[in-house]
């Protein structure tokens, strides 16, 4: 599991004309199951997905298809994350 923190690069106006684009790149990993959550960092300079990826190297590669990441609207930080407690309703991400 990865936590992945986007820090926004640009002013917030910039960040805004990219968030449908942004939106559907987010829906596609959610539908594939590799995404749990994501949203905004509050204050507003950036924002978290949580990622099911196999690998820190799958991140990166799915990471490239983020037009945030195209258009060099944020900076990345994946740090791989293994849960060694959970909310049972949390079970269906873990992957043994």
């Amino acid at each position: 599991m990865f936590i992945i923190s986007l820090t926004y690069r640009v002013a917030l106006e910039n960040v805004e004309q990219h968030i449908p684009e942004h939106n559907i790149f987010l829906q596609k990993y959610y539908d594939s199951g590799l995404f749990i959550a994501s949203g905004r960092k509050e204050p507003r300079t950036g924002g978290i997905i949580i990622s099911n990826a196999q690998s820190k190297g799958e991140a990166q590669e799915i990471i490239k298809e983020d037009p945030f990441y195209i258009h060099q609207i944020a900076d990345y930080e994946i740090t791989e994350f293994i849960p060694s407690k959970y909310n049972e309703n949390f079970k269906i991400f873990i992957k043994d």
